[in-house]
């Protein structure tokens, strides 16, 4: 007597590995919006609200403090500061550092590899005495130059050891195909190379803006009433005696908006390069 043996279903266990890793980046997520939450609140608190640890997510929402920073002027002038110091220093930054990266990645120079490394570990505030000497000799201390030169100091080294692993990466058998037909090397690197690398220039261009947008060292020390960027207005409501909470809430949202909106805005590129630089490093 022949048993018939039924088909083994099959096991249907819980998705605990999903559950886990949704509960992990809920986690992480909750960790870094919550600060940013609380302090788009508290933009909308009175010093008073601010304060008080009673007073949660539940209030009468005020416009005072908007209308009260704006009406001042210097965080609209600041912001202006701001966009064109990092505008501009990542703009050039770009133009020589993107170069510099296809000659280091194309050719295989380790050593200047090892030096850009070295320019991007020394911390920058052991040269913000130098500097302000040499600066202070030539009579740019104050102005839009020397704020301009002391982020590129930053930003030319972050851009190129980015987009060295990109044009390391690239085939080298296309630009050897656009030689044959005529170009040169810089003609074959313009034509071919850049397009291709153009999800990481955009990374290393957002990197280097975010980088300007929030550096206070550079521009506490180099700005004046006339230049001073964002993070001096900022630090400018807290003063010895008492900090105006409601105040500096406000002007913190209004100088978040820009690079929240250019993250968002540039996320395709954004998420393009850091992935193919991680898959071609």
């Amino acid at each position: 007597m022949s048993a018939t043996l039924s088909p083994a279903r099959p096991r249907r266990g819980r998705p605990y590995g999903s559950w886990l890793r949704g509960i992990a980046i809920t986690a992480v997520t909750l960790v870094f919006a919550l600060p940013l939450v609380w302090m788009f609140a508290a933009a909308f608190k009175t010093n008073v609200q601010v304060t008080d640890p009673s007073v949660g997510l539940w209030f009468t929402p005020t416009l005072d403090n908007f209308r009260a920073v704006v009406e001042a002027g210097q965080i609209v002038r600041s912001m202006g500061n701001s966009l064109l110091v990092g505008v501009v220093s990542t703009v050039l930054s770009a133009v020589i550092a993107v170069r510099g990266a296809w000659a280091v990645g194309r050719f295989s120079l380790h050593r200047t590899g090892s030096v850009i490394l070295v320019a991007r570990i020394v911390p920058a505030i052991s040269l913000l005495v130098p500097w302000y000497y040499l600066f202070a000799r030539m009579g740019l201390v104050g102005s839009y130059t020397v704020l301009i030169l002391s982020h590129m100091f930053v930003s030319v080294p972050l851009i190129m050891w980015i987009m060295i692993s990109f044009f390391a990466g690239l085939p080298v058998e296309l630009e050897e195909a656009a030689r044959t037909d005529g170009l040169s090397a810089f003609g074959a690197f313009w034509r071919i190379s850049l397009p291709l690398a153009a999800p990481g220039t955009a990374t290393a261009s957002l990197l280097a803006f975010v980088f300007s947008w929030n550096n206070f060292m550079f521009a506490l020390v180099f700005s004046d009433d006339r230049t001073q960027t964002v993070p001096v207005t900022l630090f400018n409501f807290i003063s010895y005696a008492s900090t105006d909470w409601g105040g500096l809430m406000a002007a913190a949202s209004l100088i978040t908006v820009p690079v929240v909106l250019a993250a968002v805005l540039g996320q395709k590129y954004l998420v393009a390069g850091l992935t193919s630089g991680a898959s071609k490093g």
